[in-house]
């Protein structure tokens, strides 16, 4: 059978209604979502009702696409869907694998995503930070614009999503002139409705702070490897975990690289699948390794789906 790579997403994904068919159909997945609720008390009806301006705040959105991401893996599991050969998660989804992989528990990992999220909202004040996608040309591109645009202040890039779409973040009006370089060489540039700019320097406080709150929380050797977004390779011991999660806060997501070194290691018939919310990995993953098998699991019709079409 063909090596199974887990990935699970990270901020965007979430929708009302998430995990609510598995809560239903899968022990498993119940238990997963029952622990998540009693160290969140209200997590599940957020993530079931709404309404939605709620779950989209940072502080929200985060332990919501955990609890979901972790409740579609046990699923899996259960349904007798493959043991990973490796995982990874984009951003706060980073958590979520070291959960399947028996790292950190779902109560630990939610309330942790919880502060991460409130951390990061209290960081830098409204309006001071923005985010932009940088859409049709390829990183170095980006990066040669960032070098020109600090003159107006911190701009960075956040995340390596796929070729050809780099997501940039720092102070407004470096944001905002970077965008205005790039666009000058053949670039799009979108703006993100963010409450705060993610994965750069000016994320520093918000880091931190949760690093202390790291420090207090137990991680256990992983089942299997676990790719560090800030590394783009495994987790080399549970002992890592927590400042390589701290390092996230202000680090970039190295997207390609992880999926290019998770496509090598696990092969060329490696199953990519995306459990949780969304399908937002599942098109990265097509457009980063052209060719290779991705599905993405986040209700009980697609788990079913994706087991049956992968039998064997």
């Amino acid at each position: 059978m063909s090596p199974v790579v887990a990935v699970f997403p990270g901020q965007g994904s979430q929708r009302v209604g998430m995990a609510r068919g598995f809560y239903a159909a899968s022990p498993a997945a119940r238990a997963v979502l029952d622990a998540a609720e009693a160290a969140l008390p209200g997590l599940l009806s957020l993530m079931w009702e709404g309404p939605e301006e709620e779950l989209r705040l940072t502080a929200n959105q985060q332990p919501a696409l955990v609890a979901a991401g972790a409740a579609a893996y046990a699923a899996w599991l259960e349904a007798g869907g493959e043991t990973p050969a490796f995982a990874a998660g984009h951003s706060l989804g980073e958590y979520t694998a070291l959960v399947a992989a028996g790292s950190l528990d779902v109560a630990d990992a939610v309330r942790l995503v919880r502060a991460r999220g409130t951390y990061m909202q209290e960081a830098v004040p409204a309006g001071q930070g923005a985010m932009a996608a940088v859409l049709k040309v390829e990183a170095a591109v980006v990066e040669a614009a960032l070098r020109e645009a600090r003159e107006a202040g911190v701009v960075e890039v956040a995340n390596y999503n796929a070729p050809g779409q780099t997501v940039i973040s720092g102070h407004a009006a470096a944001v905002a002139r970077a965008g205005a370089l790039l666009k000058e060489r053949g670039a799009r540039a979108v703006p993100l409705k963010v409450s705060a700019p993610f994965h750069c320097s000016l994320m520093a406080p918000a880091a931190e702070r949760l690093a202390a709150d790291l420090a207090r929380v137990p991680f256990r050797e992983p089942a299997f490897p676990v790719v560090a977004n800030v590394t783009a390779r495994p987790l080399p011991a549970a002992a890592a975990a927590p400042g390589l999660l701290a390092e996230q806060v202000t680090g970039s997501v190295r997207w390609v690289e992880t999926l290019r070194w998770l496509a090598a290691e696990a092969g060329p018939d490696a199953r990519f699948v995306e459990l949780g919310a969304g399908e937002v990995l599942t098109g990265l993953i097509a457009r980063t390794l052209p060719g290779a098998q991705a599905a993405a699991v986040e209700d009980p019709e697609g788990l079913e789906e994706v087991l049956s079409t992968h039998a064997g």
